[in-house]
């Protein structure tokens, strides 16, 4: 059990692993891989990495292809519609090794960016299931570069999620055994106030009944329980008409319809610690499946955080 005045602020730091992406020079001697290649990119070869992992994720190899003059159009060249920009080409492999004593779901921000630190792309991945003491490969790829953009020359685990593998947020299109699907949003933000949405889908085949709030458990960034944070049903005086103070009332989810909720806080540092608050546990009503959701509650050294009572999803 942790008290809020000990956390480590907000998720897992963006540090890790600025990985330079030279396409020549000594780290190529002896080095053969997967070439990249596409309009405007000449081939590359995957380099070989060893740096630190990032709270268990590690690049382990980077492919940049060497850039090359675009052709220049001829007068006899005629296109009805635009050319699709073409692959990029950049990749990097990466693992993911849990060294915790559960099964945990990880999902990873990439970032690609110029040697001065400009991000022209990033990727997320998430990677399922990583049981204890094992470890998962795979590759992120920038795909096609942005018109206009500067050369991306690094890559860098900017940050690192992992939520318990059986309270993940089931992947887009699935359905889990319980037949609800809860997810969140990537919030939003105003003067200093802070909202991010919550959304129950009945993807099942029965009635799903709901009667008031989510229950919520905060967690820090070793998923134990953060401590001195007031909760609220409503606004708790955050702001006012946000929705937040609508009554609960009682709505059954036919099979196909929705239900949302919501998290509201200010962001707002005055005396004392801020509280960071990564992960959150939420039970659709009481007795259902926690899932545990991410969505980084910055709340300064107010304590407070306002919970919205479902309502039923305009269709």
């Amino acid at each position: 059990m942790r008290n809020a005045s000990s956390l480590l602020p907000g998720v897992v730091p963006a540090v890790a692993a600025l990985l330079l992406l030279t396409a020549c020079g000594t780290e190529h001697a002896g080095v053969s891989g997967a070439a990249g290649s596409g309009a405007g990119a000449g081939s590359g070869s995957a380099v070989p990495v060893d740096e630190p992992a990032v709270d268990g994720v590690r690049i382990t190899s980077v492919t940049i292809p060497t850039a090359t003059p675009s052709p220049t159009p001829s007068d006899h060249m005629v296109h009805a519609d635009p050319l699709p920009a073409a692959d990029s080409g950049i990749s990097a492999t990466y693992e993911v090794t849990n060294s915790g004593s559960q099964a945990l779901t990880y999902t990873v921000l990439f970032d690609f960016t110029t040697d001065s630190g400009a991000v022209m792309g990033n990727h997320s991945e998430t990677v399922r299931s990583v049981a204890p003491g094992a470890t998962k490969r795979g590759t992120v790829r920038l795909g096609a570069s942005a018109p206009g953009s500067s050369r991306v020359s690094r890559i860098k685990v900017a940050q690192v999620t992992r939520v318990p593998a059986a309270e993940a947020p089931p992947a887009p299109g699935v359905c889990p055994p319980s037949g609800i699907r809860l997810t969140n949003d990537g919030g939003d933000a105003a003067m200093g106030l802070r909202v991010v949405g919550l959304r129950l889908e009945n993807c099942g085949k029965r009635d799903y009944a709901l009667d008031g709030y989510p229950q919520l458990e905060l967690l820090d960034d070793d998923l134990a329980p953060v401590h001195g944070v007031r909760i609220f049903h409503g606004s708790g005086g955050i702001s006012t008409g946000s929705g937040f103070d609508d009554p609960a009332r009682p709505l059954v989810l036919k099979p196909g319809q929705s239900a949302v909720s919501g998290l509201m806080w200010r962001n707002l540092t005055e005396f004392g610690t801020a509280v960071n608050v990564p992960y959150v546990r939420v039970r659709a009503k009481e007795g259902a499946a926690p899932v545990t959701v991410t969505p980084h509650l910055d709340l300064g050294t107010t304590g407070k955080l306002a919970v919205r009572a479902w309502t039923r999803e305009a269709s």
